[in-house]
């Protein structure tokens, strides 16, 4: 595609989003359905998709859902139908990425964000402690701490808005590996059970288990409290119910100190080839449909509402409508393996799509051995 013809395609969807913008009011629904409204005029629903009824079978058997009563049953299926029209404007929205039918099908928008997501703050903190500034001369052109055994199996979060832990953990998990050599899987449970860490100087910014926090808040935790266990030894429950049960003679790792990365991609990069995987925030809208490819949607929020695990990038993802290949960041997700593809997500770097580059911390860990 030349140019021209580009130009033409921004000022095309520029002209949609301004008009939809203006012609939607905000006043009477939160940030994230206003954001489903103007998604919902830019991409027309169209017809109907075919064979509902079956592909709800589908999803049933294959997820193991069931529900109490008829009318739970009716109310999900019309669920259902939403979402298959809601995965059709995200794929076309997002062409590069295939969307679809997923475990959460079922759920509205609202249940998924207040359910599965989880990050509670949506900017990091001032006087956050700020990354050196690395050479990123000599970046390899293709990255993957997967590759080096820096990363746990993917896990499962469950009906819990605790994604700020896995991500505060899955970082930590790959700093105590370059700090040991050894790959533990470390608890996220004692966070949600033990870290009611706040920032002082934001209202609400408490961590506050299947409610939702921060992972800086969890590191400043962490290195307070001394480190965390084993996933052995404090398994995961999904739920926060429960009493605090650290034991400081179980600690498997522990935090040496942590910083926020500069929004630079180029840096981004740096930091994850030096220091390990890295707690990056993100926003999911399109993360409930997708299942596959290399997502590089149009329209998407720089709103971050949930929290992930940066482990590498690549250069080549596919991108059919832009007709040449894209660079991206491969992104380790808390929804289980059934999920994405097995449990990852893959994002195109260049733009802070999603907000993707928006707020990313480094961890480092100090060599600590349980007793």
């Amino acid at each position: 595609m030349d140019r021209l013809s580009c130009f033409c395609l921004f000022l095309f969807l520029s002209s949609l989003l301004f008009s939809a913008a203006v012609s939607v009011s905000v006043s009477d629904v939160s940030f994230d359905e206003s954001e489903d409204l103007l998604i919902h005029q830019v991409v027309s629903d169209g017809d109907d998709l075919l064979n509902a009824e079956y592909q709800f079978a589908e999803f049933k058997t294959k997820f193991g859902k069931t529900y109490a009563t008829a009318e739970e049953h009716d109310h999900r299926f019309n669920v259902f139908k939403a979402n298959l029209r809601r995965a059709k404007r995200h794929q076309l929205l997002d062409p590069s990425a295939e969307h679809g039918v997923t475990q959460f099908s079922d759920l509205t928008p609202r249940e998924f964000r207040q359910n599965y997501l989880g990050l509670k703050r949506l900017q990091l903190p001032a006087d956050a402690q700020k990354a050196p500034i690395l050479p990123t001369k000599d970046l390899p052109t293709d990255f993957d701490w997967r590759d080096h055994g820096a990363v746990t199996a993917v896990k499962d979060q469950g009906y819990c808005g605790s994604c700020w832990s896995f991500s505060t953990i899955g970082a930590l998990e790959g700093a105590h590996f370059l700090a040991t050599g050894n790959l533990v899987s470390l608890s996220t449970q004692q966070l949600l059970d033990c870290d009611t860490e706040c920032d002082p100087e934001e209202y609400d910014a408490c961590d506050d288990g299947c409610n939702g926090g921060l992972m800086n808040n969890a590191f400043e935790y962490i290195l307070k409290a001394g480190g965390v266990a084993q996933e052995e030894d404090y398994p995961y429950t999904g739920t926060d119910r429960g009493l605090c049960r650290f034991n400081k003679t179980k600690i498997a790792a522990s935090v040496a100190n942590f910083s926020v990365v500069s929004l630079d991609e180029d840096q981004i990069a740096a930091n994850l080839v030096k220091n390990g995987p890295l707690a990056v925030g993100i926003n999911a809208v399109f993360m409930q449909t997708y299942k596959s490819g290399v997502s590089c949607p149009y329209i998407c929020s720089s709103t971050l509402d949930h929290g992930v695990l940066l482990v590498g990038y690549g250069s080549a993802g596919y991108s059919p409508i832009r007709f040449k290949e894209k660079p991206y960041w491969i992104i380790k997700n808390s929804w289980g393996e059934s999920w994405g593809e097995q449990g990852y997500y893959k994002i195109c770097r260049g733009h802070n799509i999603c907000g993707v580059d928006s707020m990313v911390s480094t961890v480092a860990a100090i060599h600590t051995t349980a007793l």
